[in-house]
């Protein structure tokens, strides 16, 4: 959120969203395993899917397809590979 792009009349979107994530790294972190997924930057709604993702750090102009990034969430879920933390997800 406070990425150079950033559009600043979201910020209280991504206060919230940043509380949530903090939240849960307070809450017993050797009890719970968690991941929270973003768009790195926002959601590419007339693109097409590009089949593929990256795990990328915050970029606003950034853009991945809702089909890449459901893509992301159904294989973090499958085959888990990250672990209490927060990432950025990105067109390949």
């Amino acid at each position: 959120m406070d990425t150079a792009g950033y559009p600043q009349e979201w910020r209280e979107f991504y206060s919230a969203h940043g509380a949530g994530t903090d939240a849960l790294r307070a809450a017993a972190p050797e009890a719970l395993d968690w991941v929270v997924l973003s768009p790195a930057g926002d959601f590419d709604h007339e693109g097409s899917p590009a089949d593929g993702y990256v795990v990328a750090p915050a970029d606003a102009a950034g853009r991945i397809t809702p089909a890449d990034f459901a893509r992301a969430l159904l294989d973090e879920i499958e085959r888990p590979t990250l672990h209490r933390t927060h990432t950025g997800v990105a067109a390949a």
